[in-house]
């Protein structure tokens, strides 16, 4: 109305990481929005903007459920992912049916939780999530939804499946630490049995709300996919997908008929997600879990451009992550979505099939990703500046 220019800018909790495998995240969500907000008021200050930092299930997740649901907040020490204990915390809400609890898988197998010179995705463990897990149920917690992304991990979610009582065979002889000990272990065992874990949860609704769509295994799988930013080279990566291979087919199908191997999700986070599945969960998107708690619908239908973004805008955005969620709220709505990404690295036949209108790169517009990395809020707000010269009204 009037001529004013409504814009909302919704930031994966990972944006502007540039490249994550060489460092953590280079601005939080909040930053990254402000940085937006901050560079696009230089070319239009008159215009209104809604700063609105989200998560996809990655970094971020438990923070913006909380800041939308409010509920109350469980400190819990648990095993993080090179074994030191590292605190963490579960959201208990109260709902009509019960307590939906939120977990986020990377506050206890989170990569930033491990410094570059260890990152081997062959020891890196998942148990802290099936203590976050438990202390969930020993809440009371009739509903968990657990956010899975930004993980340091391989394992097939075997150490979170070991904190629920799962057990191992090694050579006939029990093996508790092999499947608590990283992805490389698993190759080694002979039999898994995952009922103690099964029970463990058999009375509540568990949900994964997975970051992306990749099964466990193959060219698309988990490790695959994301071993190599987690610290795996070549050789790594054929042999932690034969161990995750091995290890579907000790835990083979579920009671129902299907192979949680292949469901959609099953390679989130290192093979969480099938971990999850395998004891009865049911797969949700991550980013869809976040829009729909903050209604960021209702919030783009009064907008008329919808500003979202990430480190890196790659193959892997277009496989349910937060750039992808937006562009379709914005796509239903009819509004123009426009990513600000670290670096873009998909086409523009690729993204416009997803409901990206733009894309532009912060890299780029610096001059290189080391004058990205410098100041990367001020290269952020540079961006947002010179895109807003085209696409704000004034």
């Amino acid at each position: 109305a009037r001529g004013q220019y409504k814009e909302s800018v919704a930031i994966d909790e990972q944006a502007v990481s540039i490249i994550a495998s060489l460092r953590p995240p280079t601005l939080s969500a909040v930053e990254a929005a402000q940085a937006i907000a901050d560079g696009w008021r230089r070319t239009s200050p008159h215009d209104d903007l809604a700063c609105i930092p989200i998560a996809d299930g990655g970094p971020g997740f438990i923070d913006v459920i909380h800041a939308t649901r409010g509920g109350h907040l469980l400190s819990v020490a648990v095993t993080g992912p090179l074994g030191d204990a590292t605190p963490a915390t579960v959201l208990l809400v109260d709902d009509v049916a019960g307590i939906t609890a939120y977990v986020e898988s990377a506050q206890a197998a989170g990569l930033h939780l491990v410094p570059i010179d260890k990152r081997d995705p062959g020891v890196t463990t998942t148990y802290g999530v099936g203590e976050l897990i438990a202390a969930a149920v020993d809440a009371g917690a009739t509903k968990i939804v657990i956010g899975l992304g930004g993980s340091a991990t391989n394992d097939g979610g075997a150490g979170l499946l070991a904190a629920l009582g799962a057990t191992a065979l090694r050579e006939s002889e029990p093996a508790p630490q092999a499947m608590s000990n990283g992805g490389a272990a698993l190759i080694s065992l002979d039999s898994v049995d995952v009922e103690p874990a099964r029970h463990r949860v058999a009375h509540v609704d568990l949900v994964a709300a997975t970051d992306v769509d990749n099964p466990l295994l193959g060219i698309r799988g988990a490790t695959a996919g994301f071993g190599p930013q987690k610290g795996a080279d070549d050789a790594q990566v054929v042999t932690l997908d034969a161990a995750l291979e091995h290890f579907s087919k000790l835990i083979g199908r579920r009671a129902d008929g299907k192979d949680p191997a292949i469901a959609l999700g099953a390679g989130a986070a290192g093979g969480m997600g099938y971990a999850l599945l395998a004891v009865g969960a049911t797969r949700a998107s991550g980013i869809d879990t976040v829009l729909d708690a903050i209604d960021l619908g209702a919030q783009i239908a009064t907008a008329d451009v919808v500003i979202t973004g990430e480190g890196s805008f790659d193959w892997q955005s277009l496989r349910g992550k937060a750039v992808t969620g937006v562009a379709l709220r914005a796509t239903e709505h009819a509004r123009p979505c426009i990513v600000l990404a670290g670096r873009v690295a998909v086409g523009r036949r690729e993204f416009a099939a997803a409901g990206v209108t733009e894309a532009f790169s912060v890299e780029d517009n610096a001059g290189s990703l080391q004058a990205a990395l410098a100041h990367p809020a001020e290269a952020l707000a540079a961006l947002a500046e010179r895109v807003a010269r085209t696409w704000s009204r004034q």
